[in-house]
């Protein structure tokens, strides 16, 4: 059941001291209403026994975008309210002149309500900052590219001492950047960074990350970023990274990587990371469980590529956008659908409830909702069970929701926009709400930077934040307790100063009934020397699958040999024990390992994605050592298409170059299941060798349907990257319709730029080419080299806005004059008008769904529409169909390519490596273009989706296809 909670909120009367801070009056706006200036009534609903208070609003502070809280109970908030100014007028919104804040919030006479708010520091170098961890008198704020460390050394609340313990980070003034810190259970501090790289770090002992993609944009320091880049462990990591750091600045190691933008991860008390990640706005987000060294499959496996290169025919969505059909790729988790992921936090208490203990929040401030799970074991992973909206502002926690445009203020329930979700040391819930009516693309519409904090409490309980002194053991064992994450690490910290003589106090811990205070136990033991590492090998024999892997995990931090262990635990019972066994055989030397390993694959059940993944990263380099081995193990000298399960599964993840003929064989087979077949072909197609692309050639060429043309699809694909150099491509026939058409456009091309040539000719060859697809690009491609007569400007703008490619519709407007192009548009006024949403379907299908997707209906070219009136408003939906540029999704910022044969082509940037780049147009063609033909390629600012004008939209049509977007095509089946 879930209870509904009205809270109501009048406007602020603010006093002018608040507006001291280098703020002037924002004029009113006509289109979107100042955060300050309307009624701030919140339904919020949330399980019956438990009940939410307002706790702190603004002007005690602004614009919450993180939130932890300290040994004394309190909460500190970083605050963004200089947020993207290179986006938003700061002449216009609250701004402090003198940098970003960080504040300090406290209830001082428990009436369970903050009544006391300061500035702990303000700093110009904090911009925007997406993180905060208060750790004993240490501040650590994850500001990009800076993680800084503010000391207060005499405990007045103000900062005595700051250092950038690290720097280096992609993502300055951008949402991707660096993310808050966590101290784990080991004492050692986790945290993460988004995918606006490149991420180039040094640690304090020298070792250097290096980790990058393709991504560029969303901010102007966004501007060079590369895949395919390697660290000092000679791997290569990409996109968003999950760190671990000794919290003296050495250690850094890779936990994880190929996130997009993962908001936050937190370590629970066995030692497992947990995440969410956001997506490319196609109804893609998730929440999953961080295996150690996991591929999150965003990127191309090196970050050359985005994964709409990769999307292979008659895959979903999905699939392809984390790579879940690659080998190499982890489980992608739960699918909660579009939104915009944010604070997560494991609840290890039962403060609350014996129900809530173990359960995994995550915030969604896309989705005006905190979601819960019960994660479980499943193999050797996890399952994170049922999803459900644990608080939400939405008249219904059903994700199937509707929405109903009569409902009472049904944008303003949308603005609850939960940007953290942090646990009390008293065991209440927190939740920080950045109030506006938009959220992601580096906008922000609530003018006076409003923000609020919620308390979560069991109904009719009051909880009171304990006294902990941390000079008493009885203090210490109760900050070791505690459910606050940065809280229980000061405990951790003074019981592991006291060494051996607290390994029999801590012991005692092992039969605690909190089953997260036992694992803790067993993390701190090992560090506790002899005594304690002996109580932990006792662990690894524990009837408690998770305690078992814990103590394991604890022993190879703390052991110079972890062999002797893996040994032992190599034939365990549980599944999840042997893949955290074969993690930590990853980085050690094969010749040392191969023995422990085989049994690791004996027992493999030929279904666990979890442990295969773990299993191709410890062989990575030696699959061609192993492949005969596990051949004669599992595949018992019969043909391959006779193969068992573990061998099949074996094959297509290791994929050496010795599987070939095994692959084709399965392949070409018509006994075997589509599906086994086409597995068969993504394994040849993962082998980097000309062996494996001369046997993909010779499948596109046989009668075999389904097969032979995913052989060619697969060819045309690897043409663009891995394969560029194995192959004769110009002996292949690959893009030839296009090739043909663009033949005929430069016949045409060379007649216009003939001087020699009649004008009467010209023009007619200047009009015939505004009007092609193909030849609208080479026109466009002329102007921006300023290459096209004067005397052709009319004749091609009468023509080029009337393409019938969207894209050269939209880019033309960079280099000619439009008709009608100073139309402008009121939102105010459309938003009143009386909207047909079968009107607006027609319109979509007509003048949208050649890119988009809405259900069934359209193509995911752009971004997918079917669940984004669960996102935004009616206010907000027009406003990026009116300024599509104002705000680009990232992933589909266009590209203009010229080439040295006079060709010219716009589309989405798709991959680029030192070999090539692709991009594909808006008809979803893609073109693999040489980098050594490139004379010219430039990031447009300009949106590919057309504005209005350009898509010969009216204001009613507008409002009609709003209508549609926002009517039940927002249904989500779990």
């Amino acid at each position: 059941m879930k209870r509904k909670y009205y809270l109501t909120f009048f406007p602020l009367l603010l006093c002018l001291s608040v507006y001291l801070w280098s703020y002037k009056e924002a004029p009113k706006s006509t289109d979107f209403q100042a955060g300050a200036a309307i009624s701030k009534r919140v339904d919020l609903y949330l399980p019956d026994d438990l009940e939410a208070t307002l706790w702190a609003e603004s002007p005690m502070f602004f614009n919450p975008t993180n939130m932890d809280v300290d040994i004394k109970g309190r909460l500190w908030v970083t605050e963004a309210v200089n947020y993207r100014n290179f986006n938003n007028d700061s002449t216009r919104f609250l701004h402090h002149s003198q940098g970003d804040r960080v504040m300090i919030l406290e209830d001082t006479d428990g009436d369970g309500k903050a009544d006391s708010s300061k500035v702990f520091v303000q700093d110009r170098d904090l911009v925007s900052p997406v993180g905060i961890a208060v750790i004993g008198n240490k501040v650590i704020v994850s500001c990009s590219p800076n993680l800084i460390v503010y000391t207060d050394e005499n405990g007045d609340d103000k900062p005595d001492k700051k250092e950038i313990l690290l720097t280096g980070f992609g993502g300055k003034d951008h949402d991707h950047s660096l993310h808050a810190v966590f101290a784990g259970p080991d004492g050692n501090w986790y945290f993460n960074a988004g995918n606006s790289g490149p991420h180039v770090v040094t640690d304090k002992a020298g070792w250097t990350l290096r980790a990058g993609s393709l991504a560029v944009g969303g901010s102007p320091y966004a501007k060079e970023n590369q895949g395919n880049l390697k660290s000092d462990d000679g791997k290569v990591w990409v996109g968003g990274v999950a760190l671990r750091i000794n919290p003296d600045g050495t250690g850094l190691k890779v936990m994880g990587h190929n996130f997009r933008n993962s908001y936050e991860i937190i370590p629970d008390s066995y030692g497992n990371l947990w995440q969410n990640d956001n997506d490319d706005q196609v109804v893609t987000c998730r929440t999953t469980w961080l295996m150690e060294g996991g591929n999150a499959g965003y990127f191309s496996e090196d970050g050359t590529r985005y994964w709409q290169a990769d999307q292979r025919p008659g895959q979903d969505i999905f699939t392809a956008h984390w790579h879940q059909d690659d080998p190499g790729v982890m489980p992608a988790g739960d699918r909660s659908g579009t939104g915009a992921p944010t604070g997560v936090v494991m609840y290890e208490s039962d403060i609350l409830g014996s129900q809530y203990m173990g359960m995994l929040l995550s915030a969604d401030a896309g989705r005006n909702t905190i979601f819960s799970y019960h994660p479980t074991l499943k193999k050797s992973g996890y399952d994170l069970g049922s999803r459900s909206n644990f608080i939400t502002s939405l008249a219904s926690d059903n994700v199937g929701y509707v929405w109903n445009d009569s409902a009472q203020n049904a944008d303003k329930e949308k603005w609850f926009r939960p940007s953290d979700v942090a646990v009390g040391t008293d065991g209440s819930i927190y939740v920080a709400d950045w109030y506006d009516p938009v959220v992601g693309g580096h906008q922000m519409r609530d003018r006076n930077g409003y923000g609020r904090i919620y308390r979560i409490t069991p109904k009719n309980k009051k909880l009171t934040a304990p006294k902990i002194n941390l000079s008493t053991a009885e203090g210490q064992l109760l900050a070791f307790k505690n459910p606050a994450i940065n809280v229980r690490n000061l405990g951790f910290e003074k019981l592991k100063e006291r060494g051996e003589a607290a390994a029999e106090t801590v012991t005692a811990l092992l039969s605690d009934n909190n089953r997260y205070i036992r694992a803790r136990a067993v993390w701190l033991l090992s560090q506790l020397g002899p005594k304690g590492r002996a109580e932990v090998e006792k662990m690894l024999a524990n009837p408690d699958t998770q305690i078992r892997a814990a103590a394991y995990r604890a022993l190879q931090q703390t052991t110079t040999d972890i062999l002797p262990y893996a040994k032992k635990l190599a034939g365990d019972t549980a599944a999840f024990v042997r893949r955290e066994v074969a993690i930590s055989l990853r980085d050690l030397p094969y010749e040392k390992t191969k023995e422990v390993l085989l049994e690791l694959v004996k027992r493999f059940d030929g279904e666990d994605r979890w442990y295969l993944e773990t299993l191709g990263a410890d062989l990575k380099g030696h699959e061609s050592d192993i492949y005969p081995v596990i051949l004669k193990l599992f595949g018992e000298n019969k043909p391959s298409i006779k193969w068992n399960k573990q061998m099949t599964a074996l094959a297509w993840r290791l994929h050496p170059v010795e599987a070939v003929n095994d692959l084709v064989a399965r392949a070409e087979n018509a006994t075997l299941p589509v599906v086994e077949r086409r597995a068969a072909l993504t394994a040849l197609a993962f082998v980097n060798h000309k062996t494996a692309a001369d046997a993909m050639a010779a499948l596109s060429t046989k009668k075999l349907g389904d097969v032979s043309d995913q052989a060619s699809y697969w060819l045309s694909f690897r043409q663009g990257n891995d394969w560029y150099n194995l192959l004769d491509w110009s002996k292949l026939n690959i893009n030839t319709r296009y090739e043909r058409k663009l033949a005929q456009m430069k016949v045409k091309q060379q007649v216009i730029l003939d001087a020699d040539q009649s004008i009467y000719e010209r023009r007619s060859r200047a009009r015939e080419m505004a009007a092609d697809s193909v030849g609208g690009q080479l026109l466009i491609g002329l102007a921006a080299e300023k290459k096209l007569p004067q005397s052709l400007m009319p004749i091609i703008q009468e023509k080029i806005f009337q393409n019938p490619d969207a894209t050269v519709r939209v880019q033309a407007t960079n280099y000619f004059s439009m008709p009608g192009s100073n139309k402008t548009y009121s939102i105010s006024q459309i938003e009143k008008m009386t909207a047909d949403a079968t009107r607006g379907k027609a319109l979509f299908i007509n003048r949208c769904s050649s890119c988009h997707k809405v259900g069934a209906i359209g193509k995911a070219i752009g971004p997918e529409l079917t669940t984004i009136g669960k996102k935004f408003g009616k206010t907000e939906l027009l406003d990026a169909i009116i300024n599509p540029s104002a705000a680009i999704v990232f992933g589909y910022d266009g590209w203009l390519v010229n080439t040295k044969d006079g060709s010219s082509l716009f589309g989405f940037l798709v991959s680029e490596n030192n070999q090539a780049m692709v991009l594909k147009d808006l008809s979803g063609q893609r073109h693999t273009i040489p980098l050594g033909e490139i004379t010219k390629k430039q990031k447009q600012d300009k949106s590919l989706m057309p504005d209005p004008v350009n898509n010969g939209l009216t204001e009613q049509n507008l409002a009609d296809i709003v209508a549609y977007l926002r009517k039940g095509q927002s249904i989500v089946k779990r």
